[in-house]
């Protein structure tokens, strides 16, 4: 089987090709843009963006896009982050140059009718709402307001009903002749395909303006210099209280992330690890608690989340700041180090199974280093990590005035 390549199409659309044995391919289109390109005044408008390419195009209503996929027993679908977009689909090989001639269509001609325009504004708009009624979205979302201050990395993705009502499809098509480019953009097909047939297609597919209408917005980079928020307290109508504890650390392109990813996983990945141990299993603290390391380009978020019983939300809180202290101060032990690495390793390989997994994979990556990275990249520097690289990264982001802290607690109606 070919190793995974990269083609320059005519037109300049980047395509990765990652060929493997499988019943199927998926195909993804990543945009370099989500809400920290963004401004005050567009914010939500990248994810919002993502909904409207949906709603039909000159030639395909909306039910056809989904018909052709769905129909054919394929899965299509899109998300939007704070740095990328991505729209995909995985359907059955015999149809991939299909789902590609769809996605282009979608990518380069969305129609954004001014009707369906401002019916899907409402449906965003319920989505923001139901999101607030959630308390653990509530708290992460909080969390990541204090970790990055006065920074659009600490903006919701969504947006606000203030920042969409002025939206137009005029102004969102500004928008996208800016960031909607071939230099922003790389497709990535994974799986059983004939790579001729599949290029032809997304070189018919994906056409641009000779020239955007503007250069592309540059994202604001995250000022160090500014401390973290403490903490976030909001009252709402719930049971628990959420917690969610919050680390800033530095981006995907430093070396230490093998080493904060070894720490998160020791920490709060799974059964076994050091949180879930002491806070459900010794204490009975909660049902769930687990950690999450999130890169972005020049910073990154870790974070610890669970829900609790009020009255022992102070324990659980001074329980994990106590594993924080035990992490931080004394080294990982030889057998958890070789555990916690098996694991992650393990558990990297396994999801490549799927076609689906490796076209991400193979995106966020060349989005993020502008090259295809292989798999064995990364599991190589997990394995490389050592007992002290982790006690030195630990030492330097879990330091109490670099933690913010995100609470929901029980209390009425009220709103954050």
């Amino acid at each position: 089987m070919k190793a995974a390549e990269t083609r320059i199409l005519p037109g300049g659309l980047r395509v990765v090709f990652v060929p493997c044995e499988a019943e199927s391919a998926a195909v993804g289109v990543f945009v370099a843009n989500g809400s920290r390109y963004e401004s005050a005044r567009e914010a939500g408008v990248s994810h919002f963006i993502e909904h409207m390419l949906f709603k039909g195009t000159p030639s395909r209503k909306p039910a056809d896009i989904t018909r052709a996929i769905e129909g054919r027993g394929g899965s299509f679908n899109a998300f939007t982050g704070e740095e990328s977009t991505c729209y995909y689909a995985h359907v059955p090989r015999e149809y991939l140059c299909e789902a590609v001639e769809i996605l282009g269509d979608m990518y380069s001609n969305a129609s954004l009718a001014a009707d369906e325009f401002e019916r899907e504004k409402k449906v965003v708009i319920e989505e923001i709402k139901m999101y607030s009624d959630e308390p653990d979205a509530v708290a992460m979302e909080n969390l990541q307001r204090c970790v990055f201050p006065g920074c659009p990395l600490g903006r919701p993705v969504a947006g606000s009903a203030a920042s969409l009502a002025p939206m137009t499809p005029d102004s969102m098509r500004d928008y996208m002749r800016r960031h909607y480019r071939a230099d922003n953009t790389v497709l990535v097909i994974a799986g059983a395909f004939d790579e001729s047939a599949a290029a032809k297609t997304a070189a018919k597919a994906f056409s641009w303006e000779a020239a955007p209408a503007r250069a592309a917005r540059r994202f604001k980079p995250v000022d160090f210099s500014r401390p973290v928020a403490k903490e976030s307290r909001v009252a709402k109508d719930v049971s628990q209280t959420q917690i969610a504890m919050g680390f800033r650390t530095f981006g995907i392109g430093d070396r230490r992330k093998y080493a904060m990813t070894v720490l998160d996983a020791a920490l709060g990945r799974g059964m076994s690890s050091r949180l879930f141990t002491e806070v459900r299993e010794k204490r009975g603290l909660g049902y769930d608690i687990s950690s999450q390391m999130h890169f972005f380009r020049d910073a990154g978020l870790f974070s610890i989340t669970m829900g609790t019983d009020p009255s022992k939300a102070d324990i659980a809180i001074s329980t994990i700041r106590r594993e924080l202290a035990r992490i931080r101060e004394k080294k990982i032990g030889a057998t958890e180090l070789k555990r916690t690495k098996e694991f992650l390793a393990g558990n990297f390989r396994i999801s490549h199974e799927s076609v689906r997994s490796k076209m991400f994979f193979y995106g966020s990556t060349w989005l993020s280093f502008g090259r295809i990275v292989l798999p064995s990249e990364q599991v190589d520097g997990i394995k490389a990590v050592t007992a002290g690289e982790i006690l030195r990264v630990a030492g330097e982001v879990l330091r109490d005035g670099n933690s913010s802290l995100s609470l929901v607690t029980p209390g009425g109606r009220a709103r954050n």
